[in-house]
């Protein structure tokens, strides 16, 4: 017990001065990104307490509790003050956030939320492998990495592991390691209710392939194509009603919801939705190991 409390908090401190190194260095947004990544959208209820506060591609979700909020995910470093116009036109306040979490810790998720933790004080929890690239702004991501930070730096106030529980008021959010998108990548499970029924909700980072390299050359990751397996062996066995992704387009929020809409969960039950996008990337999983 205590050889992993002081591994914890030598890895603390490690990242700490990682963060310091990192929040000298100049931060450069890759700027050949979708403008429909940052496209405004309406902020709108999902179902329960758990709300739709990103923008038009790029998903963020905001859950809702009688001690705070929970922010998961910034999309890019422009986005803040869209975010917080959609938390405030909910009738909430951004600084009500408590914890902050993301799915990756890519510039696309993460842009926005060193500028957001700063201006809410929230804690900011991520999975343990997501750690160490987060706290260098994205440099020393194996695919995206390599050419310094692609978004401000943010030290993790809590690492988390697989199965771990996030605890805010009435909420409970389990956290799953699905790694290979990045080596920290992750979704989250967890419960919401109205007055008709209780939902179970999967915020799912969908494990697409983000390198034009074979797996066997990128000697960062030795273990990338052992992870991706693992990963969508793994989704493939959740059971949930709602799923929700990294991005909007992977759930097809488009063709489910429209700005105006009345209030209708209904609309992102859909299992067949999910198991045919996760049919798609293995498929794209096994062409890459196969090296077609």
């Amino acid at each position: 017990m205590l050889k992993y409390a002081l591994k914890k908090t030598a890895l603390l401190i490690s990242l700490s001065f990682v963060s310091f190194l990192a929040s000298a260095q100049k931060v450069a947004e890759p700027q050949n990104t979708s403008p429909e990544w940052s496209k405004p959208y309406q902020s709108f209820q999902i179902a329960g307490n758990l709300y739709y506060v990103g923008t038009y591609d790029l998903a963020c979700y905001l859950i809702v509790t009688p001690q705070g909020n929970i922010l998961i995910n910034t999309g890019l470093a422009a986005s803040a003050p869209k975010i917080k116009a959609n938390i405030e036109a909910l009738g909430f306040k951004l600084t009500d956030t408590k914890i902050l979490l993301t799915t990756q810790a890519h510039f696309d998720h993460m842009g926005a939320m060193a500028t957001i933790k700063k201006l809410t004080g929230a804690k900011m929890m991520v999975d343990e492998k997501d750690a160490g690239i987060m706290a260098d702004g994205g440099s020393s991501d194996y695919a995206l990495g390599g050419n310094g930070s692609t978004y401000k730096a943010v030290k993790a106030d809590r690492l988390l592991h697989n199965g771990d529980t996030i605890k805010l008021g009435n909420m409970r959010l389990v956290m799953l390691h699905h790694p290979g998108h990045t080596k920290g990548s992750c979704s989250f499970l967890f419960d919401v209710k109205d007055e008709h029924r209780s939902y179970r909700v999967l915020i799912a980072n969908m494990p697409t392939i983000v390198t034009e390299k074979s797996f066997s050359a990128i000697p960062a990751y030795p273990d990338i194509a052992k992870d991706y397996a693992y990963t969508l062996d793994a989704m493939k066995k959740l059971t949930f009603d709602i799923w929700l992704s990294s991005h909007a387009s992977q759930f097809g929020l488009h063709t489910k919801h429209k700005p105006g809409d009345a209030y209708n969960p209904a609309a992102f039950i859909d299992r067949k939705g999910y198991d045919a996008e996760i049919n798609d990337l293995q498929n794209q999983f096994s062409k890459k190991v196969e090296g077609k």
